[in-house]
This record gives C-alpha cells, structure tokens and sequence, in this order.
C-alpha cells in the first residue's frame, strides 16, 4: 500500500451497520454515491479501497480528551482512588512539566486515537497555576497544528476555580476555541459558573463545562442551562460528566432534562473515567458514574461519548479506542449497541458542531472500517484491522496477523498444527 496519507475515490464491498453491501465513492471530503456493491464506477487501484469483510461506519469522535494529561500515569505512578486524590496526584505533577514534555504525550495520544479510527477530538487543556500557566495550552496548540491535515483537533480553557480570568483569556488569545472549567470544584459553584459563562459570552464562544461530577451534592446544569437559553447557535454548549444527573429522583431528572432540550445542550458522558472514579466511599452496593443515558436518550437530548482520560491519574487503563467506550455503554449503561456506537460517532460529533459524516450521500467522508460481520461483532471484539479515512484520505490502517496453536487431529501426536489468518 502506498504512502500515507492518500487519496480514496471508491470503497469496494464495504457491509454497513444495517448488514447491506455497497460501494461507496469519494469525491474530495464528502461521500458522493452510494450503491449496491459492484455497480459503482471503476477507480484508480491507488484511490480504491477493498472492504470485502469490513464493517464501514462514522469514524468516531472524541468528544472529551485530556491530552495533556495523558500517558502520564507511568511518569507520576500515582495513588489509585477518587477524582480528588487524582487532582492532587496532577497539581504536584504539572508543576514539573514543559511545553515539549506535554506537546510528546499529547501527540502520541492523538495518533493512538487515530489509529484506532477518532478522526476529530475536542481535547480540554488546563491553564495551569504558578508562574507559566499556559504551558498546555502552547503545547496543545502545537500538537493541533501538526496533525491539522490528519485529523480534526478543537481546544477547550480548562480553568479551575482558582485560576485568574486573565490566564483564561490569555489562552483564548492563543488560539483555544471553547471556554471550560469545572465549576462543581469550587466553594461557590454558581459564582465560579456565571465567571466563565460571563468570558464566554464576552468573546462570542462557545463553552464546554465539567459538570457535577459527583455523585451526591449539589448540581449546577439546571443554572447553565437557564443562563445560556438564548445564546445563538454559534455559541454552542456542551456539558461533560453530568454524573450528578444520573442519582436524581424521576420527577428532579425530567425537569432538569427538559432545561437541557430548551436550551439544546449536548451532553457527553464518560463511562470508563467516572466508572473509575466515583463510588470509592461505598463499599456496599457501590454506585456508578455515569449520567442518566438512558432517559437523556430518549428524551431526544443530544448526547455524545468519550473517553476523557487515558492513562493518567485520573484513569489508569484506556485503549484510546472508541469501541471501548460503546462496549462500556452497553455493559454499564444499557444501551444498545446501536445506540452505543452512535454515542461514540454522530452524537460525538453533533455534541461537537461538526458537520454530519458517514455513508450517506452528502455527508463528510469521516469513515472508519474495521474486519467483522456486523456491529455486534465489531462493537464486542474491537478488531485491530482498521482503515481510517478523514477527509476523504486514508490516514491510518493497521493489519493484524494471528497464529493459533490447534491441536492435531490424532490424539497420540503431541503436534500442534499453526493456523495462519
């Protein structure tokens, strides 16, 4: 296979998620036909794609990443526990860092990412305390800029309650697009919320907050929600986490759900980091953090899926696979696998304002192909064979060979034939 990236014009054979065979052509970044397979026209062989045995879908977004943070956990080798020995665990830490350490591991986590099939990600970047406080920021920057013809990469200002609005929007000046913070850290939560819904508003942005993320407590997405309820469309709002949401009584979580729909809030969960670090003081009937997916679903809230951390203080383990993230939301959050991926792709991406993709003429040619039968099958065992067109390119494929051991037929051979796949 030539060079990468490349050009695809024509997807040979693919079977979509609905079990169908087509063709699907390509002209520049957006899908132009799609038909039963073998009546498309003929290609390049350098622009064409066989996916006799592939699954084609939406590649996925990550809708919530921390790059700065990840691939950390060996350097700092922190104590596992709650999202507050985690913070501590991370404050001690990036005091240490530099724009080169952070630029390394947030670069290598984004092509993880893309290998795997994430072709966008909005990536929430702390402006950090002390005397260099832009430090991720500038790294991140970087890191988006070097990959910009590879994949789609946004920036959110992730500014805690102590950091100062001047650091905030000195970030904002470096290029970051989104405001963020985590107003459920600080003493006034309300007070800390309307600081940066108010920088937000000032500079025409968007902003995408860590919301509740606790499990008891008091809760703010009912205030964010009244608060941006006439904000135009092209100053989106996104609430992460939102695990508060999902230990609410019926009657409390429908009304705060109906303040979500009239104020078209995406929300995105992450399963696998709130499943890590919620529930440490229960030691019985342990409860789990995640949102209320379920009833957000099917109130017809916008609702993407990530994977927030990757193996850092905050989360010790992570593929940085979205197929993980659908599996985990089908186990933990009884979704069903359908629903799952879409959480991981088009949900992902509306959350992210990012134009529709998929195998639909007319749509962005953002598409992920991975060997299996069907969904179920692709969803359950994550194959590692994959082909990763962002853009209308092939950036990314990864082909897999298995040896397995089987025993002879003769039970008086101790041989063992290999088989090849």
């Amino acid at each position: 296979m030539s060079a990468l990236p490349r050009t695809v014009s024509l997807l040979r054979s693919a079977t979509l998620a609905d079990g169908s065979v087509v063709d699907v052509e390509i002209t520049g970044d957006t899908v132009t036909s799609v038909s039963a397979a073998g009546s498309a026209s003929s290609a390049t062989a350098s622009e064409t794609l066989d996916l006799t045995g592939f699954v084609l879908l939406t590649a996925p977004a990550e809708p919530h990443a921390h790059l700065d943070k990840a691939l950390s956990w060996d350097l700092i080798d922190p104590p596992m526990g709650d999202l507050g020995l985690a913070i501590e665990s991370w404050k001690d830490y990036s005091a240490t860092m530099t724009v080169e350490s952070i630029a390394d591991r947030a670069r290598r986590a984004a092509l993880m990412l893309l290998q795997n099939g994430t072709t966008a990600i909005r990536c929430h970047v702390d402006v950090l305390s002390g005397d260099s406080p832009l430090r991720g920021v500038q790294a991140l920057v970087q890191v988006r800029d070097e990959l910009r013809e590879l994949m789609h990469i946004e920036l959110a200002a992730l500014a805690g309650p102590t950091i100062p609005s001047a650091d905030v929007e000195a970030a904002l000046d470096l290029g970051v697009e989104l405001v963020g913070g985590a107003p459920h850290l600080a003493d006034d939560q309300s007070a800390d919320l309307q600081r940066l819904l108010a920088i937000a508003a000032r500079r025409g942005l968007g902003v995408d907050i860590h919301t509740d993320e606790s499990l008891t407590g008091g809760y703010t997405l009912g205030e964010l929600a009244r608060t941006v309820r006439d904000w135009p469309a092209s100053m989106p709002v996104t609430a992460g986490h939102c695990v508060r949401l999902g230990t609410l009584d019926l009657d409390e979580l429908d009304h705060i759900i109906d303040e979500v729909l009239a104020s078209d809030i995406g929300i995105v969960t992450l399963p696998i980091t709130n499943l890590y670090l919620q529930g440490w003081q229960h030691p019985v009937s342990t409860p789990r953090g995640l949102t209320a997916v379920r009833r957000l679903l099917d109130a017809g809230v916008r609702l993407g899926a990530g994977a927030d951390n990757v193996r850092d203080p905050f989360n010790p383990v992570g593929r940085s696979d979205a197929l993980e993230t659908a599996s985990l939301l089908v186990t933990a959050g009884h979704l069903t696998v359908p629903e799952a991926y879409t959480a991981v792709s088009e949900g992902a991406r509306s959350v992210m304002n990012l134009e529709p993709a998929g195998v639909a003429v007319g749509a962005k040619a953002e598409l992920l192909a991975v060997r299996g039968a069907n969904l179920a099958d692709v969803v359950a065992n994550a194959p590692s064979d994959r082909y990763v067109i962002h853009a209308g390119r092939l950036v990314a494929f990864s082909e897999v060979t298995h040896h397995t051991a089987l025993p002879t037929r003769s039970t008086e051979s101790a041989e063992l034939l290999l088989e090849k796949r």
